[in-house]
C-alpha cells in the first residue's frame, strides 16, 4: 500500500512537526552542520535520520531554503471550520483568495502567537498548507488550526451570531482598527492584496476596519494586516 506524506523542510518547520505531534515523521534528512547545530535531530523517535549533502537536499527538497534539513511527513490535517468557532469567544481569521503562500504562512504565524483559534482559507483560488508555507510560517501550522471552506460568504453567514462577530478588513471603512470591538466572539476576514474582499464575502460580514495609513502607500500586505488586527484583538482581551 502506498502511503501518502508531504514534504516538510526548514530547521523550525521540522521541529514543530516534532513538538507537536500531530502528524508523523516517516523519513528524516539532515546535513553535518545542521546535526552540530540542532541537537534534537538525532532524538527523533520513530525514524532513521539519514545523513546527507546538501546538494541532495536541494533536490529532494526542490529549493535551497531547506536549511540542511528535510522531513516527509504524514499529510496534514485540516480543522473542522465550524469547530474553530464553537467554543466561547473565538478568535479566527478567514483569507478570501490569497494565493501567495509565504503570505498564508504569514497569517498563520501571527494567528498562533496572538492565541487565535484558527485560520480558515477557500478550497478553491487559494493557498494551502504546503512546504512552503510550513516554512513561512517558522512551522506554525502545526500549532494553529487551519480550516478549508469551498464558500467563504456561505461560511461566515452560517458561524455569525449574537455573540460571534465578523469583521471585514476594509480600505474604505470608516472605523480604525482600535475602535472596533474585539472583545467577544471575532472573526477577521481579509482579502486579497489589491483585489480586495469579493463583494458577496464583504456582505457576509457585519461590521468593517481599517488601519490608517500615515504614508503614501494605499494598502499593506494582506499577512501584515492579519498581524496587526490578530494582535489588536489579544490586546484587547488582555484588557
Amino acid at each position: 500500500m502506498t502511503v501518502t506524506r508531504e514534504l516538510v523542510y526548514g530547521r523550525r518547520p521540522v521541529r514543530e512537526v516534532v513538538r507537536a505531534g500531530k502528524r508523523q515523521i516517516l523519513e528524516l534528512l539532515a546535513t553535518e552542520r545542521a546535526l552540530a547545530a540542532e541537537a534534537w535531530l538525532r532524538d527523533v523517535k520513530g525514524v532513521r535520520l539519514q545523513v546527507v549533502r546538501d546538494g541532495r537536499l536541494n533536490e529532494v527538497a526542490r529549493t535551497r531554503d531547506h536549511q540542511g534539513v528535510v522531513a516527509f511527513c504524514e499529510p496534514y490535517r485540516y480543522a473542522d471550520a465550524y469547530e474553530l468557532v464553537a467554543g466561547g469567544r473565538p478568535l479566527v481569521a478567514c483569507l478570501d483568495q490569497v494565493t501567495d503562500p509565504h503570505n498564508l504562512g504569514a497569517v498563520c504565524r501571527s494567528a498562533e502567537g496572538a492565541g487565535a483559534d484558527g485560520v480558515v482559507v477557500l478550497e478553491h483560488s487559494s493557498a494551502r498548507v504546503t512546504a512552503a508555507v510550513c516554512r513561512a510560517s517558522a512551522g506554525a501550522v502545526e500549532h494553529v488550526p487551519v480550516a478549508v471552506v469551498v464558500n467563504l460568504a456561505r461560511y461566515l453567514g452560517e458561524v455569525k451570531r449574537d455573540d460571534l462577530w465578523v469583521w471585514a478588513a476594509a480600505g474604505e471603512a470608516e472605523k480604525p482598527v482600535w475602535s472596533a470591538d474585539f472583545t467577544g466572539g471575532t472573526v477577521l476576514v481579509f482579502g486579497a492584496e489589491g483585489q480586495g474582499l469579493r463583494p458577496g464575502v464583504r456582505r457576509a460580514c457585519d461590521d468593517a476596519f481599517v488601519i490608517p495609513l500615515a504614508g503614501q502607500i494605499e494598502s499593506l500586505n494582506v499577512s501584515v494586516a492579519a498581524g496587526i488586527a490578530l494582535f489588536e484583538a489579544a490586546r484587547q482581551r488582555r484588557s
